[in-house]
């Protein structure tokens, strides 16, 4: 069976499919966007994680005819007001160094205890037959005063989870894997996919 992961991000893409092959998903062919060029981006226009997560999904099911797996993730800084939130990937405009850069400014006063923050993965699949189901993953932790590590992507190098003096861009995989929302949310969604 193929399915399409509805997402041009390459860290993604290879999040996922070593995800889903650790959940079993051994004949499984997982691709990305990238082999559908003539699909061009899908506007986010939803509310709340879910909506974008089903939107992209539903969308990338119908164009291409075969069952779609979108998710909608971002990091909610509670000093912020859950910001950057939805607007996680898109918050400087300038990707996820500038990103960075970003929401440690908007921290600098911010002491240590007040720092605390949250990852959140909504994953949607839908299937041609209509079959659609939606699962959610947290992962708690705090921001850092810095950027630490090089693994990962995103938000990963200023986030350390709740319990370690590490940023989860110092994870190994497999660790970040057993504990991060995409994890969380790729268990409780793939025996959907598997069957």
């Amino acid at each position: 069976m193929k399915l399409v992961l509805a997402t041009k991000n390459s860290g993604k893409v290879v999040e996922f499919r070593r995800l889903l092959e650790e959940l079993g998903a051994k004949d499984l062919e997982v691709v990305g966007l990238d082999q559908f060029p003539e699909i061009g981006d899908i506007e986010e226009t939803g509310t709340t994680f879910e909506e974008n997560a089903l939107l992209k999904a539903r969308t990338i099911c119908k164009l291409t005819g075969l069952p779609a797996l979108a998710d909608d993730s971002g990091i909610c800084v509670d000093a912020l007001n859950g910001a950057p939130g939805l607007y996680s990937a898109r918050y400087s405009g300038n990707g996820d160094a500038a990103n960075n850069e970003k929401l440690l400014d908007a921290l600098k006063d911010v002491p240590d205890e007040k720092r605390t923050a949250y990852f959140i993965c909504v994953a949607a699949y839908v299937r041609p037959d209509g079959f659609e189901v939606i699962e959610e993953g947290r992962f708690y932790g705090r921001i850092l005063h810095q950027v630490v590590g090089s693994g990962g992507f995103g938000y990963d190098p200023l986030f350390a989870p709740n319990g370690m003096n590490c940023s989860s861009a110092e994870l190994s995989a497999q660790e970040k894997d057993a504990i991060s929302h995409r994890g969380k949310a790729m268990r409780a969604i793939a025996p959907h996919i598997i069957g």
